[in-house]
């Protein structure tokens, strides 16, 4: 096995029956961030092993997820759906980027299935987006951050923050960062600005204003040189 992940066994919430998963052992290093909080490992990518899926059924999720109990309605709605059919991805102990993004595209198929809350669904958008950085693939990286960003915007009007670590702010900025990675500066300025232009984010969440404030300096020194002219 991989110096950096093992396989365990774990009860899949939908058929019931046991399923190999893989987990990252802890001593992994970051090496970097990016603006929209992608991180970069020595040695792995540890979000090709974010998604689990179940051998026998074909059910995706990410582990926190796959390990909480589903509602009765959810768990009869994916079980309807998968009666008849056989859509179990072969689990491989190492992942490249095919079994990848094949993992997210199933997770977010039943995350839409039933509903799931956008800030969930914009997420997973997210790290497929990461796992396309990682591949140098692009146009399928700005397809996916791009879905991402919409869901977000969509979540922070409608849905209550926080949700697990994020708070509504770190969302805004998020947003902000995605469109900053997408080169659309424009939009990216509107999200940032919400953050730098509350006085009350230098106290209330300093990082995340601090994160703001460098990036919407970066836009405004690289808008600058553009518009130097050329001699």
């Amino acid at each position: 096995m991989s110096e950096y992940t093992f396989v365990v066994e774990k009860p899949c919430p939908v058929c019931g029956e046991m399923t190999r998963v893989i987990k990252l052992k802890s001593r992994i290093i970051a090496e970097k961030t990016d603006e929209d909080f992608c991180v970069h490992y020595k040695g792995i990518n540890p979000y090709f092993y974010h998604i689990w899926f179940c051998e026998h059924c074909g059910f995706a999720a990410d582990e926190k997820h796959f390990l909480t109990p589903l509602p009765a309605r959810h768990k009869k709605k994916i079980q309807e759906f998968l009666s008849g059919r056989q859509i179990a991805l072969e689990f491989t102990p190492e992942r490249g980027v095919p079994e990848a993004v094949a993992s997210y595209k199933l997770a977010l198929f039943y995350a839409e299935l039933i509903d799931a809350s956008l800030a969930h669904r914009a997420g997973l958008y997210l790290h497929l987006g990461w796992v396309y950085r990682a591949a140098g693939d692009e146009a399928n990286e700005h397809d996916a951050l791009e879905h991402a960003a919409e869901l977000y915007d969509q979540s922070i009007m409608k849905e209550h923050y926080p949700q697990g670590t994020m708070t509504d702010n770190m969302v805004v900025y998020l947003i902000g960062a995605i469109y900053y990675r997408l080169g659309n500066m424009e939009k990216a300025t509107q999200y940032l600005s919400r953050i730098i232009g509350d006085q009350n984010m230098r106290t209330m969440e300093p990082k995340v204003f601090d994160r703001a404030r460098d990036l919407w300096q970066d836009i405004r020194e690289r808008k600058d040189a553009a518009d130097v002219p050329q001699a």
